[in-house]
């Protein structure tokens, strides 16, 4: 055999790849489901990305139709790391989906929408040599070898794959309605027993390095109801090492002979959690399986990381966005199992929210023109229709885009009470986007819009970040500060629920605490509360202070997004100064700038001393102005 380079990726999975939709009621039929929530699924694409979050190179070999859901699934697999060369549009096919519910316990419905779609048109000329001699493995599943045309791309991929001394890795993936066994409605029945199937299957094994299966998939493999009869009979025809899931228990891998006994099949105990979803459990371990077997950690580590993984996707919901990133995993390995319901565990959805969420910010100089009350007032004092507001809002946008550097991530903060058609226009330029929730002035923190804070941002696009501005002082009264707090754990409970990241903005009030740690103090009353914001927007410090907000997120949340500096409608001479003190904290991103950039500008145009043209210029010029003094700023610090 001639030697072949070093592969590129760890593993290329192949096969379905499709739109999860899942059912978001608990406890009913899929049939009174109301609403479904989007994810990406099919066996080879949750092993991708769960491997990714794990730190291997994965990469997908498949097809999406040429549709919205395709393209959701490309993009998807793009955020998480997975390589999407392999994966092909067909321009005739549309994406598969898949509706799935939890009915209960141990009843989860699954409906294949499969008729003629993209990912089973996969032919031999979808695999390209040099790609899977790429791998150090490649991962085949049993549903890519239903159809004769699915069945003869497996072969030719595991056939190269050989050749070239890489492994290959066999998940059974056994679903019977796939092999046209059962009605489209039977999705979440496991087993038939098939006598052709049984031989088809038993056609992979010898050309495999590892199986792996469930009880039901060991028992089509191997032909036989008795799972160590069915055991015997894999080995009879593969020296391939099997991997038994054995469920809560964890699994049993057999390099060798099958003994008497499976329990003395290799092992690591399981972890006691509750079950709240299966599907996508055995993805979940398998990437977990294969980031130790392709390192080459021990088999029993292999073990140990594959039953977390498998931990971590029963108690959540979806298949993909449950698995945990190789930080997480160490957190959970290291601290253990502390709430069975691990969905409920405070400290560990955290460090899963923020090890998975997408993106990477800085540099990020945002123009804010989320004011409301200001405006309004700004409208009346000129006898101005309130109407144009919007179109200065549009104006603004205009000026922030022309301002647009590829040095820098370019942001706005934007409402939808007079900016509602420059924040359509802003989600379709890529910008950093916050939309404000709070009822302007108010003091008790109230919010705009509808009474359940969890409805009103529901709706808003994923990428848009909530923010709130509380006016908050450390030494404020006890019952204020309690009302405060009680409403920033709404505003977090609404993030976390509806899968928005969201920023506190701090501002004290005369006649709270001043010095060089007010800011850092009331910062520290809010972690305390274990409320635990993506973004803090907070008011120019000095340089002790900006120390101290340092030290507060530093000891209290390592993953926070970072913060921006706010405005306070400082003149631009000042801001300035404090764009300087504010860019040699490590923790500030950038800023959010307002009334310094609009504020005389808003009050001639809408008094109609200037127009069009020239608002948009001049808030341009005001805006490039403070973007150059945030990078001055920053290469002095890097100097």
């Amino acid at each position: 055999m001639s030697s072949q380079p070093s592969p590129i990726y760890d593993i290329i999975t192949i096969g379905r790849t499709c739109a999860d939709l899942y059912a978001d009621q608990v406890g009913c039929s899929m049939e009174d489901a109301r609403s479904f929530s989007k994810y990406v699924g099919g066996c080879p694409t949750n092993i991708a990305i769960g491997g990714a979050r794990l730190g291997l190179k994965t990469a997908l070999l498949s097809r999406v139709g040429n549709d919205q859901m395709g393209r959701f699934v490309r993009q998807t697999l793009e955020a998480e790391g997975v390589e999407t060369g392999g994966l092909a549009t067909d321009p005739e096919r549309l994406t598969a989906l898949a509706f799935l519910g939890l009915e209960d316990d141990r009843n989860f419905p699954l409906l294949f929408v499969r008729t003629d779609c993209a990912d089973a048109a996969l032919s031999e000329a979808d695999i390209d040599p040099d790609f899977i001699r790429s791998a150090a493995a490649i991962v085949v599943t049993g549903t890519h070898f239903s159809k004769p045309h699915l069945e003869a791309a497996s072969f030719k991929a595991m056939r190269i794959a050989r050749e070239a001394g890489r492994k290959v890795v066999f998940d059974i993936d056994y679903r019977p309605n796939l092999w046209g066994l059962l009605g489209a409605g039977d999705g979440d029945i496991r087993f038939v027993a098939d006598a052709a199937v049984t031989a088809r299957v038993q056609s992979i094994l010898p050309g495999c390095d590892v199986v792996v299966g469930t009880d039901d998939e060991v028992r089509i493999a191997g032909g036989s109801t008795d799972t160590r009869e069915a055991l015997v009979n894999i080995r009879k025809v593969t020296a391939a090492m099997i991997v038994l899931k054995t469920g809560p228990k964890g699994c049993l891998v057999f390099p060798g002979p099958i003994p008497e006994d499976l329990e003395e099949g290799i092992s690591s105990q399981g972890f006691p959690v509750e079950v709240f979803n299966v599907l996508g459990a055995g993805d979940g371990f398998m990437a977990g399986f294969l980031r130790g077997y392709v390192r080459g950690l021990p088999l029993e580590e292999c073990c140990r990381i594959a039953n977390a993984c498998g931990a971590f996707a029963v108690s959540r919901h979806g298949c993909a966005p449950a698995y945990p990133s190789w930080e997480e995993l160490q957190f959970f390995l290291d601290r253990g199992v502390v709430n069975p319901r691990l969905r409920e565990d405070a400290d560990l959805e955290h460090v899963h929210w923020a090890t998975t969420r997408r993106g990477h910010w800085d540099n990020v100089c945002a123009f804010a023109i989320d004011h409301r009350v200001q405006l309004e007032d700004m409208a009346a004092q000129c006898g101005a229709d309130p109407a144009r507001i919007a179109r200065l809002k549009d104006l603004a946008l205009d000026a922030m885009l022309a301002a647009r550097r590829p040095e820098i991530m370019l942001g706005t903060l934007l409402d939808s009470t007079h900016g509602r058609q420059a924040l359509f226009r802003a989600e379709k330029e890529a910008l950093w986007i916050g939309r404000p929730v709070e009822l302007p002035g108010s003091r008790p923190l109230k919010f705009e819009g509808a009474a359940s804070l969890g409805a009103e941002v529901a709706a808003w696009p994923r990428d848009h970040v909530i923010k709130c501005l509380v006016f908050y002082n450390p030494d404020d009264p006890e019952a204020l500060r309690r009302t405060q707090l009680d409403q920033l754990h709404r505003l977090a409970s609404a993030a976390r629920l509806s899968r928005h990241e969201y920023l506190i903005e701090v501002i004290g009030t005369a006649d709270g605490k001043r010095g060089e740690t007010a800011t850092a103090e009331a910062m520290q009353q809010i972690y305390d509360e274990g409320i635990r914001p993506d973004w803090w927007k907070l008011p120019d410090q000095s340089a002790a202070g900006w120390a101290e907000v340092s030290t507060v997120i530093e000891r209290n949340d390592r993953w926070c997004r970072g913060v921006l500096l706010l405005g306070l409608d400082a003149p631009a001479e000042v801001l300035t100064r404090s764009i300087a003190r504010a860019a040699a904290c490590a923790h500030v991103r950038g800023f959010a700038v307002g009334r310094t950039i609009f504020g005389d500008v808003a009050r001639s145009w809408l008094a109609g001393d200037i127009d069009d043209d020239a608002a948009k210029d001049r808030m341009q010029a005001r805006f490039e102005q403070l973007i150059d003094c945030w990078q001055s700023a920053r290469q002095a610090k890097a100097a």
